[in-house]
């Protein structure tokens, strides 16, 4: 366990930042599970084909052609793809109106039945984490790598992100922030044992701060690192 308490990490973060306002105002909404029960099986799997086709590529570059995206994978229902024979797939290989990878097109047909088996055995995705504790994320994410389709690694943190689940991203700077408050992380600090004792800790500036996992995250990210420009930071937010 860190022997710095939140407190001193959001002082930290606020003055870098320019004070508690502005801090503030770099915070995501907060997570509201009652929304998120309510999501779409559609909506999930089309977050979770743009967190796969953005790793390890340019996110605004996936953004600006997402509509395409829709059109091409039906508006992600996973029942309608699930219907779909062998040659849908092999046509979209070559459709424009994508980014033309075919393993990760593959994971779209792969997350469709992920996402529908899911669907089956708890209602819909969004109740399913809705349903889900906060405070075991790295349970979560286990279930993501084992059902899902490369949805391992940052991939899955963002997606829990950005569908306004109460997620933790583990950036560069939150590791930084970690191991510079006491926690004992590894290298890399992605070791099942590195999501663990991240988690323990993150609860723990959770539960100190009541605050919800995603503003202890970001708040870390923002306390220690390189001190980003504020509008380029809320610019980011949008996208």
């Amino acid at each position: 366990m860190a022997k710095v308490p939140f407190k001193r990490v959001r002082e930290r973060a606020a003055k870098r930042k320019g004070g508690e306002k502005v801090l503030q105002s770099l915070l995501p909404k907060k997570p509201n599970n009652k929304a998120l029960a309510k999501l779409g099986d559609d909506r999930v799997l089309s977050e979770m084909a743009a967190r796969v086709f953005s790793a390890g590529f340019v996110w605004s570059v996936i953004d600006k052609k997402w509509p395409g995206f829709e059109e091409a994978f039906l508006e992600f229902n996973p029942k309608r793809l699930l219907f779909q024979p062998a040659e849908f797939w092999e046509k979209l290989a070559t459709d424009t109106r994508i980014v033309r990878n075919p393993q990760k097109i593959r994971s779209v047909r792969d997350n469709a039945k992920f996402v529908s088996d899911i669907a089956k055995e708890h209602g819909s995705f969004g109740k399913f984490l809705a349903n889900w504790p906060a405070d075991d994320q790295v349970g979560l994410l286990e279930i993501f790598a084992k059902r899902g389709s490369r949805l391992g690694g940052y991939s899955g943190q963002y997606l829990l992100r950005f569908i306004g689940w109460d997620a933790f991203v583990l950036s560069g700077d939150v590791l930084l922030c970690l191991r510079d408050s006491g926690v004992p992380l590894s290298t890399t600090g992605t070791s099942k044992k590195d999501l663990r004792a991240a988690q323990t800790q993150l609860n723990a500036w959770a539960k100190e701060s009541g605050l919800p996992l995603t503003h202890v995250s970001r708040i870390c990210a923002l306390s220690i690192g390189e001190n980003h420009d504020v509008a380029r930071l809320k610019e980011v937010m949008q996208l």
